[in-house]
């Protein structure tokens, strides 16, 4: 990619002191050592954030977003070298952040700066209540009864869209939908209402009406205490909805910086450009390469579904919960039918059910011909080497001890498919294939970026040829740019390999460019089913909708007037 080149005044922050600055951050660099060459992550950036500002951090997975805000939190390994400063001006005036271990740098975490982390999953105790986390929280820094705190974790949860509170304060995040478990973590980060919030893609995990919901929530909070947020994310509607600045990082550099309406409207950098023509639209025309070619088109059923009903037991004494509630639903040779959905309305339980991943409570499941509520042994083996998954969240579904490489043939090795010379030829074909370089097969997971993890999970669920594939989620978690080749490389696989798709997502704008059919999910029902155009452009329910209108766009004028009627709405 050409650069064009920016002035030092573009880029830095000029020297002269500029007032009401809450946090100051001046040539941040940060080094990781490894048995090869070190990693340069981020390469001296500088940045002002005002009290109430909303700075967003935009650039492609792997670019430095995350790294930067980590370093001078403390929360980096220790083969990390921090040079730099951050300074951190609010009631202890002019303390430096960037060296601060132990007691020093607690006091700040969580009080004074909170962090949104990306993966909830890895984010949570899984051996401990929700609530019993938020109320750790709390009271680590402010003095409060237990009965008190506990009053403070249901009214957040309550303020954050998790439905019946004062129940799923009791709950574990295994029990959590990601959407969810995002929402908790948001939850969290507010609880002692702190001077700066870094969002690490909060976002992410969320449905387009819940993502409203916070973005309204994340107004409000700074409206209401002044407090700054640094906004880490690729979705540039979130950007646009959210940002007053921008600063776009690309390889450990900021190499763009202004206002969000300048970003927008008058990009001057290629690698900006590039990743505001990358950005999907809702109603876009979708590209000759994702439409299914007609030949292709086939009458058999793959997957049939019918009056299918997942419960899951309720708490001691409580009813039980209805996640699935007679769905009947079929997917086609070589069709991709998306399933959308509010977070928590039953889409990745449906998924997994499909493919045996979750036991149903009744009704019947057919998939190539298998009929999975009754299989058992070599044949649900069997069958499952002719099924792909790709989970949602690919940090708590890759082995951590295992290389990537590793990662992606383990299929391979459970099914005795290949030599391990020739299933590492396959990891590296996969790798290609998902736009990692081949040398990545020998990295553990924790070493890459979670877009980067992303990818291997696709490599990994493609690996045995399947013929039916769950993809829940599979570009959430990758930035725009990366994304749009992704799903490029995905429609491309799935027409050459000819496999049938269930394609679960809170993504429209995802689905406008490769679903066939639709069908939107509400409290574990499908309230509507049909053609993509029908359903995108001429929805026949409210619920419907009301999903795609509160699709984010990248266009900042737009997204204010959107947020003005959604609260002149309430």
């Amino acid at each position: 990619m050409s650069e064009t080149t920016l002035s030092d005044a573009a880029l830095q922050t000029p020297a002269s002191p500029q007032p009401d600055v809450i946090l100051r951050v001046e040539n941040l660099a940060v080094q990781f050592q490894t048995d090869g060459a070190p990693v340069h992550a981020v390469k001296g950036i500088s940045y002002d954030l005002a009290p109430g500002e909303v700075l967003a951090i935009v650039g492609e997975s792997g670019s430095g977003k995350t790294v930067g805000t980590r370093a001078f939190l403390s929360l980096l390994p220790e083969t990390a070298a921090i040079t730099g400063t951050a300074t951190l001006t609010t009631a202890d005036d002019g303390k430096q952040l960037v060296g601060l271990k132990g007691e020093q740098i607690r006091t700040v975490r969580g009080d004074k700066i909170a962090m949104i982390f990306q993966e909830p999953s890895t984010a949570l105790d899984p051996v401990r209540t929700v609530g019993w986390q938020i109320i750790e929280a709390i009271t680590v820094h402010h003095k409060m009864s237990h009965k008190e705190a506990l009053a403070k974790a249901i009214e957040l949860l309550d303020l954050v869209g998790i439905p019946d509170p004062e129940q799923r304060v009791h709950s574990y995040p295994h029990q959590l939908s990601g959407g969810q478990k995002q929402r908790v973590m948001i939850a969290m980060a507010i609880s002692c209402d702190p001077e700066i919030i870094i969002a690490d893609e909060p976002t992410t995990a969320l449905d387009v009406t819940v993502q409203a919901q916070i973005l309204d929530l994340l107004h409000d909070l700074r409206a209401r205490l002044n407090t700054a947020i640094i906004l880490i994310t690729h979705n540039m509607g979130v950007v646009a909805d959210m940002a007053d600045r921008v600063a776009v990082m690309y390889l450990g550099e900021i190499v763009e910086a202004g206002t969000a309406r300048d970003i927008f409207e008058h990009p001057q950098h290629t690698y900006t450009r590039h990743l505001l023509a990358s950005v999907p639209h809702l109603g876009q025309p979708r590209p000759a390469s994702m439409e299914t070619p007609a030949e292709k088109v086939g009458d058999g059923i793959v997957m049939s579904v019918k009056d299918l009903c997942v419960d899951f037991p309720g708490r001691l004494g409580a009813g039980p919960v209805h996640a699935v509630a007679d769905v009947t639903l079929d997917v086609h040779e070589h069709e991709i039918v998306a399933l959308v959905g509010e977070s928590g309305s039953g889409k990745t339980t449906l998924g997994r059910a499909t493919v045996g991943l979750q036991p149903v409570t009744s009704g019947e499941v057919n998939v190539l011909g298998v009929n999975i509520v009754r299989a058992r042994g070599r044949e649900l083996q069997h069958f499952r080497q002719r099924v792909g998954f790709v989970f949602q969240d690919p940090a708590a579904s890759l082995n951590p001890r295992m290389t990537v490489a590793e990662c992606i043939t383990e299929p391979m090795v459970i099914h005795g498919i290949g030599t391990k010379a020739q299933r590492l030829a396959k990891a590296a074909e996969l790798l290609r294939a998902v736009e990692l370089p081949t040398d990545y097969a020998f990295r553990y997971p924790h070493e890459l970026s979670g877009g980067q993890r992303q990818r291997v999970s696709l490599a990994r669920a493609l690996v045995t040829d399947p013929e039916f594939v769950v993809a829940d989620e599979p570009t959430s978690a990758l930035d725009v740019s990366v994304q749009a080749r992704v799903l490029e490389v995905f429609v491309r696989l799935q027409h050459q390999m000819g496999f049938a798709c269930l394609f679960v997502t809170h993504d429209l704008a995802v689905v406008d460019m490769l679903a066939d059919t639709i069908a939107v999910m509400s409290h574990g029902r499908i309230v509507e089913l049909g053609p993509r155009e029908q359903i995108l452009r001429n929805p026949q329910v409210e619920y419907t909708r009301e999903l795609i209108a509160a699709v984010p766009v990248p266009d900042p004028a737009e997204q204010s007037a959107r947020r003005i009627a959604r609260r002149a709405a309430r």
